[in-house]
């Protein structure tokens, strides 16, 4: 959980606020079939529904109260995956810094699957 001061008081800002955001954002990006998720059991790459989208996602706070953020996603096959990543990343620090009006220190994007 990341803190934020205002004039007004202190604003408390949970990982799930994060993780929707960022979902979202990287989601509704061209190329983007979903988010991902590997199995400790199997080792599969499982596409995640829209409402699971959090387990695709790790936030990291750091002490300067900027965020990290690392996203796995599958994308569809015949797109340029560095374009395709760069729109996530500028996307997903945009809407983040929108919506929380935190800072995004980085994006990492870890594409783990393409699919038809």
């Amino acid at each position: 959980m990341i803190k934020v001061r205002t004039d007004q008081g202190e604003i408390s800002i949970s990982n799930a606020v994060f993780t929707t955001i960022t979902g979202a954002a990287a989601t509704n990006c061209f190329g983007v079939k979903g988010m991902a998720y590997r199995s400790m059991t199997d080792g599969l790459v499982h596409l995640l529904r829209p409402e699971s989208m959090s387990k695709g996602v790790k936030v990291t706070y750091n002490n300067d109260n900027t965020v990290s953020i690392e996203l796995h996603i599958v994308v569809e096959n015949g797109v340029n995956i560095t374009t395709v990543c760069r729109s996530i990343m500028s996307e997903v620090k945009y809407m983040v810094n929108k919506n929380t009006g935190v800072e995004v220190r980085e994006v990492n994007v870890c594409v783990d699957s393409i699919t038809v």
